[in-house]
């Protein structure tokens, strides 16, 4: 797929996940955070395919984010250095057959406390996609084989269990895989994370004893609990609304959350009781978000510039109450 087509498809799909979710108010609350002091800290190339889909934070500042179209793995120092850490093999057919995108890419990224990387890799093909893992100084290596006509997409790594989960934004499915490598679980194939058409299930985070995950052509977050024997509880919509939702992060007040908003070009922080509000914009030089991420007072935004095919970066803003 030409970049120029893959952009236009990508943008009837956020049109049409925009469509489906723009009738639900937004409310408003006192008690909520917002960002201040956002500026542009580093560009990306788009040129060289450094479209950056998600990011997983070091405890020094370092930042490790997936460049999806370079299929690559980067670290991104404080100072603002980006180092290549893995580029990960091409299909034999150029990955015609991604689901709905028609390219290969590499997209969620999570860290384990000794450092190893896991991220995930959408082909299209059986020899390649699934989940990947880098150890300091290591090879990446494929650790879990998922379904080639689905699209991993979002990843969590549970260390108390060894428990990675990720989404299939294709096949409305979190699967569950063993952190050592080993065949993946449908941890959940409930309704609320299928798509209407486009992407479903996206974003996807471990928080307050449960699986929370976005979904992008439905505009939700859900909470899923993680009963004991790590079953699937019960689905519950935490929040609607959220035009084009693709990943988020927890501020550490609770349940709330900062949600990057695709096609709008937007950040919106939303409250425990489901109501949102919208704190960054294009005009704080957002390029269709992708992936949110918080370090203390600092908030990590990238965007991608899928749909714009301007500047792909990354915005540092200060989290305030």
């Amino acid at each position: 797929m030409s970049t120029r087509l893959f952009r236009s498809a990508l943008t009837a799909g956020l049109l049409v996940a925009a469509a489906a979710s723009a009738s639900v108010p937004t409310a408003a609350s006192a008690a909520s955070a917002s960002l201040t002091h956002a500026r542009i800290a580093e560009h990306f190339d788009l040129a060289e395919g450094q479209t950056p889909e998600n990011i997983a934070m070091a405890p020094d500042g370092d930042a490790y984010v997936t460049f999806a179209v370079g299929r690559q793995l980067a670290r991104i120092s404080p100072a603002g250095a980006v180092r290549v850490l893995a580029t990960l093999p091409a299909p034999a057919d150029g990955g015609v057959h991604t689901p709905v995108l028609g390219f290969p890419l590499t997209v969620g990224v999570a860290r384990a406390h000794d450092g190893t990387l896991y991220f995930l890799y959408a082909t299209g093909t059986a020899d390649l996609t699934g989940v990947w893992r880098l150890r300091p100084d290591g090879r990446p290596q494929r650790i879990a084989a998922l379904p080639a006509n689905g699209l991993p997409n979002g990843l969590a790594l549970d260390e108390t269990t060894g428990t990675l989960y990720a989404t299939d934004s294709v096949l409305g499915t979190i699967w569950s895989v063993p952190a050592a490598g080993g065949t993946p679980t449908a941890w959940s194939t409930a309704p609320e994370l299928a798509s209407t058409g486009f992407l479903g299930a996206n974003g996807l985070k471990i928080h307050n004893g449960a699986v929370w995950a976005g979904n992008l052509d439905k505009g939700t977050v859900l909470r899923i609990p993680i009963l004991p024997g790590g079953r699937a509880g019960t689905v519950r919509t935490a929040a609607t609304g959220l035009t084009g939702i693709d990943d988020f992060a927890f501020t550490g007040r609770g349940d709330q959350l900062l949600a990057a908003l695709n096609g709008p070009s937007e950040v919106a922080v939303v409250r425990p009781d489901g109501s949102h509000s919208v704190v960054l914009t294009s005009a704080d030089g957002l390029q269709n978000p992708t992936s949110v991420a918080t370090r203390g007072d600092t908030v990590y935004v990238l965007s991608a510039a899928y749909a714009t095919g301007r500047d792909p970066n990354l915005v540092l803003a200060r989290l305030t109450k």
